[in-house]
């Protein structure tokens, strides 16, 4: 697990900072969810600090690597986006069992805790299960839903929601869609048919494309993030699970491969169990 790792290698007492120390660390930062590609550019970079003169023990590199980290986060969290002259779209994109709907769900909660109209769109028409639990939340968010019949096609059950939050004046939809990477194909062409569908109806591309990981998974969450962003750009990345198993660097590690932000943390089942991802704070915590 990230949160400790110092500790862990002996604390933080002036241990020299000698190749022993570096591939203990960079091993410790492999064992929690950094990639292999990641950990070795980071501690390729603390090297070079140390030859500096910008690292010396292993207090000190704690200091540079939390800098570190800190830029290939991005200093500032970047804000959910909205329209600010019209209808404003967030799609949300991941395999199923990754906590998508009930990210969904939650977010629909926070949006009227706020004073939006939010709507939300069932696009995953292949499981039943998937709209069920959808309009599951509607109802307690108190929003209104727009589904289809089971293997009804996605995109005309989003065009049926954009024209139903125009009718109803919501100012959000949010959009489920199906997360069946077996048949990447098909999924790519749904995906880019939906966003053709909401660029049509609203004049410009999803505000958010929201990537949603299930933090526990490791590198499968980075992989799942290479996959998907060959389907569509997306924006944004939502961790869920993060109060289980979650060893870490999975947040580093998808930011620094893909370049894509993450935005949000799901920490539990509640409806206002999900916050705003705080680079500094996040560093701090796992680095204290």
């Amino acid at each position: 697990m990230l949160r400790g790792l110092f500790s862990r290698l002996g604390g933080l007492g002036g241990r020299k900072l000698d190749e022993e120390f570096l591939e203990e660390l960079e091993e410790g930062l492999i064992l929690s969810d950094v990639s292999v590609q990641t950990s070795t550019s980071l501690i390729s970079d603390l090297r070079d600090a140390a030859r500096r003169g910008e690292a010396r023990d292993d207090a000190t590199a704690r200091d540079w690597l939390k800098r570190r980290v800190v830029e290939v986060l991005g200093v500032e969290t970047e804000p959910l986006r909205f329209n600010p002259s019209g209808l404003s779209v967030w799609l949300f994109i991941g395999v199923n069992g990754v906590g998508k709907t009930t990210s969904i769900g939650k977010l629909a909660h926070r949006l009227v805790e706020e004073g939006h109209k939010p709507l939300l769109a069932a696009g995953d028409t292949f499981r039943a299960a998937a709209s069920e639990q959808l309009a599951e939340w509607a109802r307690r968010a108190d929003v209104p839903i727009v589904a289809g019949q089971q293997g009804a096609d996605p995109a005309a059950v989003v065009f049926d929601a954009l024209q139903a939050a125009k009718s109803r004046g919501r100012d959000v939809v949010l959009v489920d869609t199906a997360g069946r990477l077996h048949n990447k194909s098909n999924l790519m062409n749904e995906l880019a048919k939906i966003t053709r569908i909401i660029e049509r109806e609203v004049g410009h591309p999803p505000d958010e494309s929201l990537l949603v990981i299930d933090a526990t998974t490791g590198q499968n969450g980075l992989h799942q993030a290479h996959a998907f962003a060959g389907t569509a750009p997306l924006t944004g990345l939502i961790l869920t699970k993060w109060d289980g198993t979650a060893k870490g660097g999975i947040v580093l590690t998808v930011t620094k491969e893909t370049g894509v932000p993450v935005k949000l943390l799901g920490v539990g089942e509640k409806a206002d169990e999900i916050c705003d991802f705080d680079a500094k704070e996040w560093t701090e915590t796992m680095f204290s």
